[in-house]
């Protein structure tokens, strides 16, 4: 198996619960972020001073056959005291990656200037996330997906004051994990599973809130551990 492959979390598949494949191991040996690293003013000058680093998922095994549809998503960080990520939880009648915890984002319009105006459009669309309330700090490497998504993950800072209006067509709930949890190794957990032939390892990082379980994996997971090896490098 390629280095490309062994690096891959699959988005969706048919008839798939990602919750029943055991768990291979936990990367508790890796360091955490420290804390200090994730306040807006650290985040802001990595993106101005960006390290030498190596994303560590970047492709999935592709099984839908579809042409490449590029899109990105954003990555909202929520300047709270303690800083969050914006997540929500997808529809269950979605065509693709229904029920799954994702970014806001969607694919890319004719009429978006850029990767960066199309994951302003759809956070606006999806959550009601108003792009005046959003800094952009930059984008972390391309991350595609076994459904044919080319996906540009794009770092935002998000402001206090804003106000949101889930779509209720795509999104079926908001809601938000500290950052600290997120860059924490010790929450990143492996799995390994053969599928159509190919074996297909990918990351969970599950979060208990006050309301329920966020089982929080594949391409969400994925590019979340790039952000970690992009603040720690």
């Amino acid at each position: 198996m390629s280095k490309t492959e062994a690096r891959t979390a699959p988005s969706i598949l048919p008839n798939f619960d990602p919750r029943t494949v055991p768990v291979v191991s936990v990367d508790a040996h890796l360091p955490a972020v420290s804390f200090d690293s994730l306040q807006p003013q650290a985040i802001r000058q990595r993106f101005l001073a960006p390290p030498s680093w190596d994303p560590e998922f970047r492709d999935e095994p592709s099984w839908s056959g579809h042409s490449p549809v590029p899109a990105s998503v954003l990555i909202p960080v929520i300047l709270r005291e303690r800083p969050t990520v914006m997540l929500t939880q997808r529809t269950a009648h979605l065509s693709s990656h229904s029920g799954q915890i994702a970014f806001p984002g969607g694919k890319y319009d004719a009429g978006d200037v850029d990767m960066v105006a199309t994951a302003l459009r759809e956070a606006w669309e999806e959550v009601g996330l108003a792009p005046e309330f959003v800094q952009i700090l930059g984008t972390l490497p391309v991350y595609v997906t076994g459904s044919a998504f080319i996906i540009t993950p794009v770092v935002g800072l998000v402001s206090s004051g804003f106000s949101l209006a889930p779509n209720a067509d795509e999104v079926d709930e908001v809601f938000e994990v500290p950052l600290d949890f997120l860059m924490n190794p010790a929450n990143h957990r492996r799995h390994s599973v053969m599928a159509a032939g190919v074996e297909r390892e990918w990351l969970s990082m599950p979060y208990t809130d006050d309301r329920a379980e966020r089982f929080i994996w594949g391409a969400t997971a994925g590019m979340l551990r790039n952000f970690y090896r992009f603040l720690q490098a």
